[in-house]
């Protein structure tokens, strides 16, 4: 697949590196995700590589790859180590002199279960999802972000090439893109409960509901546009720029988590300004 325009950091040798890694027991194929896949990233974005294995996986194997490329003193994790969902791998820094690089590049890697993939694209095609508890995520974790990243990615290395066939596989699902709809009465009850918050100024309470309620309306338009969104960051700017995106969305957001207030009185009327901007999404949404 070709990458696009500056995606991986000049002097970088991205396929170099991920022909390395699937010699490692366990590793099926390597991609390259997050904003360097999609074509957004900056010049100091780091460079996120999905390392999909299946069983077990040699993380002794890993570790000495990584101390390769990235010195003595580089470290992996244990498969879970970082979380049931963002699993595990290792933060690198692959310096300038190495052969695979010209200049100090940060590299992260990050382990994902191809066969966890399929399953979550099994759920998702019935329009099933689970929100997983997971550090660093405060919406949660939707299984089916373990296909979206997947669609989104370039795939570097694929020997067996069962990468590229289930990625060819991963359409948007029309029960997904209902399911997630149907989710906006939670962003209702949210609303609903943080109203009795008010009279207390419980303004933090207040900006976890509303928080939480804007990124459930941010998934929703992702899925009415068959997009993937497989992150809390950068979800309401993305949202914002869709073609069903109500007028101003991004603005309206952040303009209200922004200055939610401290009284009752503005609490009760940041929750309205929240329910207008709900129920926009709604109509938004509605076939």
């Amino acid at each position: 697949m070709t990458l696009p325009a500056g995606a991986p950091p000049d002097g970088l040798d991205l396929r170099a590196l991920a022909d390395r890694l699937t010699t490692v027991e366990g590793v099926v194929g390597v991609v390259l995700g997050g904003s360097r896949a999609r074509g957004d990233h900056t010049p100091d974005s780091d460079v996120d590589l999905g390392i999909y294995y299946r069983g077990d996986l040699d993380i002794a194997g890993l570790g000495a790859l990584a101390r390769d490329v990235a010195g003595a003193d580089a470290e992996v994790t244990e498969r879970g180590g970082w979380g049931p969902w963002v699993d595990g791998g290792a933060w690198l820094v692959i310096r300038g002199h190495h052969a695979l690089a010209r200049e100090d590049v940060h590299v992260d890697w990050l382990y994902r279960d191809v066969e966890r993939v399929r399953e979550a694209w099994a759920r998702a095609h019935r329009g099933a999802y689970d929100w997983n508890a997971q550090a660093g995520h405060p919406l949660g974790v939707p299984d089916f972000a373990y296909v979206g990243e997947l669609a989104l990615a370039v795939v570097l290395a694929d020997p067996s090439g069962d990468l590229t066939d289930l990625r060819k596989a991963i359409t948007y699902p029309d029960a997904l893109r209902a399911a997630l709809a149907r989710n906006l009465w939670e962003a209702d009850f949210l609303l609903q409960i943080a109203a009795k918050a008010t009279s207390r100024g419980d303004s933090a309470y207040v900006a976890l509901c509303l928080s939480r309620a804007l990124l459930l309306c941010a998934h929703a338009l992702h899925a009415h546009d068959g997009r993937w969104l497989v992150n809390e960051k950068g979800a309401v700017p993305a949202a914002g720029a869709l073609p069903s995106a109500p007028t101003d969305f991004e603005r309206r957001v952040t303009g209200l988590l922004g200055q939610l207030g401290k009284t009752p009185e503005d609490l009760r009327e940041s929750i309205d300004v929240a329910e207008e901007l709900v129920g926009d999404v709604r109509r938004a949404c509605t076939p």
